[in-house]
């Protein structure tokens, strides 16, 4: 994408300047409720933060159904996935993903990701899209609130009510849905009852989903690792969210939620067959069977309009939340041998599990100290969690039927850190304090946190690591924030402000414990690591009418400490061994600009009754402050157009999405015996055209139709573009599907 396009986006956002009248009931995007980003309901535009919500209708417009498709038309906000066998597989913010992003659901973290090795790899890919009502995603630092893990961002998943269905007297309600993706043949299937009386109501949603793996514009088949097409591969999922809310009076309300879902994939990785030229073997087989699951169950009580002199209204909730990843694999080798050729099995089992159970409470308070308004929000947040990883194999020799648990560097099962139990007490109080009839709102934040890690060396850790002596941790961080609005006239405001994010040392580095003889290296603790730690600023000017809305804001972030995984840190003098272990080494700087925006244009034409425009656009900058080097998570620019048209009935849009070129990338290696360094491969800019459709052709019933990628292009998205060199031959693995169609159909009462 040439700069121009990116011009052409924010014009488009920041064009109306005056407050032309739209016609009665014209949405406003910027007066949409949402929570997340101060703990209290608050408009858009009263929030000192750049917010993102995507609501169920919008969800159900461009026919969402997982992580990539939320996120489609968010610049700044990226998926990541992988290539073969493990998929989408995290949400990154700003150029910060993984276990750096709070992800949540109901208030509730959903469990951490968590990789080793080529056979392991547990996302936090738990949610079903369908079972929520609303996303809002907070961007920048935000552990003033969240605490540890919102070092990049906030992403809230809300889920359904039952009084989202039971409106104007209703008392029950019985919807359904089918949908039908062409990208991945997937199939989906869902329904939700709800019913509701006086005091009790209650709602029941349950979906499956099925398909094949993700097609992309890959031309080379066969197995080997020249393949470039998607490994053949078939998923089944299913969930349900079941809710009781018992109502006592109009100031209270008992909530009891279950919320559960499963995952299974079976991944035929053709690329992995042929001669594996690090062991000298030749795969004739590499299968994959992964499993994962989530349920919770939250208990919670809401109290409103209170005569405290401590609050004005109370919610809190006690949950319980069980996760487990098993990943089964299966290779089949034939190895050379002092002549002769060994055929083996190779079978190995992976295991993450994390069970957490914790109390959440808030409260709420607003008074006056002479002509300043004060809304007082404070809490606590306490929470322990147990965490096992075991990996387990075995090695099956086809020709004499010998079986051994060992396969060198192991001999399972191992752990690869301890079982460990991580405690999270933490205290926030955050006051908004309004001067000028609101004109001015200041919002100063402070949470302290304290983090206790507690491990348990048991039996399998022990005998794979004699020697290691693993540490308990215990650490309190302190995180302020302050953050302000203004409101300039009627429609114009400036927001910004100071927020610290932080993230405490995970289990997995503070007590790695891994050793290999055969290739001479162990990995030890570091009971010294540091918290990660960011200091971020952002400035920003809404706009707002009946018209149009329109956002710009621009942030810089620095980020200390970050923790890099198993570096080698020298050589053991008794052993021998090469020396890895987990340090706090890195230090980075990320900064952008952000713009969205939109316009209703019947507001200047009455012939243009029906037609709306909505944009985009994220452009950033991030290195390495110690090297100088690009970050590999940060996005070229990127931005999206859409030009919709909407009827009582009927509506169509047009949405395209813009890139610029990959090109910030590490430095390429030194050349080498007189040969020059290999170049990256910088994955082109594109633009792509999708079109939507919807029909309500009976009272209730509702079809949505998108075609994805119109014109058929072939596009490499940054976040499934890993650091490959430019001359691969099998750079096209990485490219995105060409022309699919998408279809769903609802039917409610």
């Amino acid at each position: 994408m040439r700069p121009s396009l990116l011009s052409v986006s924010l014009a488009l956002c920041l064009s109306s300047t005056a407050a032309v009248a739209a016609p009665e009931g014209a949405p406003r995007d910027f007066d949409q409720i949402v929570v997340t980003a101060t703990r209290t309901e608050r408009a858009i535009s009263d929030v000192p933060n750049t917010v993102d919500v995507i609501d169920r209708a919008r969800m159900d417009t461009l026919l969402v159904r997982d992580i990539a498709d939320l996120f489609r038309y968010e610049p700044g906000i990226t998926v990541g996935s992988s290539f073969g066998r493990f998929g989408l597989n995290d949400i990154r913010i700003r150029g910060l993903g993984g276990n750096r992003v709070r992800i949540q659901t109901d208030g509730i973290a959903v469990p951490d990701a968590f990789a080793i090795g080529s056979f392991s790899s547990a996302n936090r890919n738990f949610v079903d899209l369908e079972t929520l009502k609303r996303v809002e995603v907070v961007r920048g630092p935000t552990s003033s609130l969240y605490g540890s893990d919102a070092l990049g961002g906030v992403v809230s998943f809300v889920t359904k009510d039952p009084s989202d269905y039971l409106r104007a007297g209703k008392t029950a309600h019985f919807g359904a849905k089918i949908g039908f993706e062409g990208a991945n043949e997937g199939l989906f299937a869902g329904a939700t009852a709800a019913f509701g009386g006086e005091r009790w109501s209650g709602l029941v949603a349950v979906s499956h989903r099925q398909g094949k793996e993700t097609e992309n514009m890959g031309e080379v088949g066969g197995a080997g690792s020249a393949r470039t097409l998607a490994n053949p591969q078939s998923f089944n999922g299913r969930s349900v969210l079941g809710k009781v809310v018992f109502a006592p009076s109009e100031m209270q309300r008992f909530k009891l939620t279950l919320d559960a879902s499963e995952d299974d994939i079976d991944t035929d990785v053709l690329t992995s067959y042929g001669l594996q030229t690090l062991t000298g073997a030749t795969n004739t087989q590499v299968l994959g069977d992964d499993h994962q699951s989530r349920a919770r169950i939250t208990f919670g009580h809401e109290l409103d309009a209170l005569s405290s002199a401590l609050a004005d209204s109370v919610d809190w909730q006690v949950y319980r939340q069980d996760s487990r990843t098993r990943q089964d694999s299966v290779e089949v080798r034939r190895v050379p041998s002092a002549g002769a050729v060994i055929r083996d099995r190779r079978e190995r089992e992976f295991h993450f599990d994390q069970r957490s159970v914790g109390l959440q409470a808030n409260a709420r308070k607003a008074f006056e100290t002479g002509n300043v308004q004060h809304a007082i929000a404070y809490g606590i947040d306490v929470e322990r969690t147990e965490t096992k990883q075991k990996r387990d194999g075995r090695r099956i020799f086809l020709d004499t039927g010998v079986v051994t648990n060992v396969m060198l560097p192991d001999v399972f099962p191992v752990r690869d850190f301890p079982v460990s139990d991580t405690t999270k007490a933490s205290l926030y109080v955050q006051d908004e304090i309004a001067f000028a009839d609101g004109a001015f709102r200041l919002v100063p934040a402070i949470r302290v946190d304290h983090y206790r890690l507690d491990p348990e060396v048991d039996t399998i850790f022990r005998e794979d690591n004699p020697t290691t002596q693993v540490a308990d941790l215990s650490e309190t961080s302190v995180s302020p924030k302050l953050g302000f609005v203004w409101h300039l006239g009627q429609d114009w405001s400036l927001f910004g402000g100071y927020a610290r994010g932080f993230r405490a040392p995970p289990y997995n580095d503070v007590n790695i414990g891994f050793t290999n003889f055969q290739f001479g290296y162990t990995a030890i603790p570091n009971p010294d690591l540091k918290s990660e730690t960011s200091d971020g600023l952002e400035l920003g000017l809404r706009f707002s009418s009946n018209a149009a809305y329109a956002s710009l804001s621009g942030y810089y972030t620095e980020y200390d400490d970050f923790i890099e995984s198993t570096r080698f840190v020298g050589i053991d003098p008794l052993s021998g061994l090469m020396v890895y272990q987990s340090q706090n080494v890195e230090d980075a700087r990320i900064r952008g600009v952000e713009a969205k925006g939109g316009m209703y244009l019947d507001a200047f034409a009455p012939a243009l009754a029906g037609w709306s425009v909505r944009a985009a656009a994220a452009w950033s900058r991030g290195e390495d402050r110690g090297t100088g080097e690009s970050l590999t998570t940060i996005d070229p620019l990127n931005a999206t157009l859409g030009v919709a048209f909407e009827r009582a009935t009927w509506g169509a849009e047009l949405a395209g999405r813009f890139a610029r070129r990959r090109d910030r990338l590490p430095t390429p290696a030194p050349a080498q015996n007189g040969a020059p360094g290999a170049a990256y491969f910088e994955s082109p800019g594109y633009a792509v055209l999708d079109l939507y459709a919807h029909w309500t052709f009976a009272p209730g019933t509702r079809l949505n139709v998108g075609v994805f990628n119109l014109a058929d292009r072939k596009v490499w998205q940054a976040g499934a573009v890993p650091v490959i060199a430019a001359t691969s031959a099998t750079r096209d693995r990485y490219t995105a599907p060409g022309r699919n169609v998408a279809v769903s159909l609802s039917v409610d009462f």
